[in-house]
């Protein structure tokens, strides 16, 4: 089990067993919705609970994608393709440790030319 929030602690979240390993996206939709990249790792659907969901707003950013973050603090939490049965949660926003690693850079044609990648991980363009 591993538990995560928002800052304020409005949303609080559990997913029930191991967690896949993360992503780190470097589009440009995430990079502005984060303020930087967004790492997340997809869970199925069936194994998150959300408690204090009537704090999230979702951003429906493309026809096939929406974003949840918390409507109170602005906390960047979910990246939902809602005809999929799983959802990506923000890395960030796990308590503790969370037993994974990244793998795996996508997205990386958008990345901003302020940073490099440097980590030795495989590089998507797209």
């Amino acid at each position: 089990m591993h538990r995560g929030s928002c800052q304020c602690r409005a949303v609080t979240f559990t997913v029930a067993g191991e967690l896949p390993p993360p992503n780190a996206c470097h589009c440009t939709m995430c990079r502005k919705q984060s303020g930087h990249v967004f790492a997340s790792t997809e869970v199925k659907k069936a194994d998150l609970t959300v408690n204090g969901a009537e704090h999230i707003t979702w951003y429906p950013s493309s026809p096939k994608v929406r974003r949840g973050f918390c409507g109170r603090c602005g906390s960047s939490l979910f990246w939902d393709p809602p005809h999929r049965d799983w959802i990506a949660v923000a890395m960030g926003a796990f308590d503790g440790a969370t037993g994974t690693q990244m793998t795996l850079h996508i997205f990386v044609a958008d990345k901003g030319d302020y940073y490099d990648i440097a980590d030795g991980l495989p590089q998507n363009e797209h």
